[in-house]
């Protein structure tokens, strides 16, 4: 299932005729990205899926796919929020923005019906699986997520070490958070760091720090 998933997996690299480019990890047959990407105004995003009830959804909404690849022209973390808090978007999502230029980081989980809550990220490590946490929203209760949830909340994470090490935990059998099969995986895991101004695709569990690729984030 793993090395068929990766054959369906492309970085898309598009460059603008007003000027101007984007880098995105797509998905075979999807808009890039609904995975994570960044462009040449320095910023970047990762995403999360999250799980509201069926009641929350907006038929015939604008769907997350589309939003996301807005995102990708945003020339500031500013616009980035603006293309994010549409009214008449069908179902929210969970978005991770990087502003390279103004080191700023925000974790923004957005529903329908106009509904968003924005966490301003500083020097406290910060964790996301995949259900809402700050907005107020009725959503599925995710025991993959409550678990992942709950053991990162109990591994040290005080250095990009640490933190890799936590992004490539496997302690609990039924609900690590790297996931490796059958049902689930981790396609790959990334760094963006702020410091070197790069973005980092590891290969395979990130504990062993095998960086596949790296990319300038400009």
């Amino acid at each position: 299932m793993l090395k068929n998933a990766r054959m369906s997996l492309y970085l898309v690299k598009a460059s603008r005729q007003g000027g101007g480019s984007f880098t995105a990890y797509t998905y075979a047959g999807e808009l890039p990205s609904c995975a994570f990407g960044f462009n040449s105004h320095g910023v970047g995003f990762t995403l999360n899926a999250v799980p509201p009830k069926k009641e929350e959804v907006e038929v015939g909404g604008i769907g997350r796919n589309f939003i996301s690849r807005d995102l990708l022209e945003a020339v500031s973390i500013e616009h980035a929020l603006q293309c994010i808090h549409l009214p008449n978007i069908s179902v929210g999502h969970s978005y991770n923005l990087i502003d390279l230029r103004k080191r700023r980081l925000l974790n923004v989980e957005t529903a329908s019906k106009n509904r968003i809550s924005v966490l301003e990220i500083g020097s406290n490590p910060f964790f996301h699986a995949n259900m809402y946490m700050h907005l107020q929203i009725s959503q599925e209760n995710d025991v993959n997520s409550i678990c992942r949830q709950k053991r990162a909340a109990a591994i040290p994470k005080s250095s990009q070490k640490e933190i890799l090490s936590l992004l490539g935990d496997t302690s609990d059998e039924n609900y690590p958070i790297y996931m490796h099969g059958p049902t689930l995986c981790t396609l790959c895991t990334i760094v963006f760091d702020l410091d070197e101004k790069t973005l980092s695709i590891y290969n395979g569990n990130p504990k062993s720090e095998n960086v596949a690729l790296t990319f300038p984030f400009t």
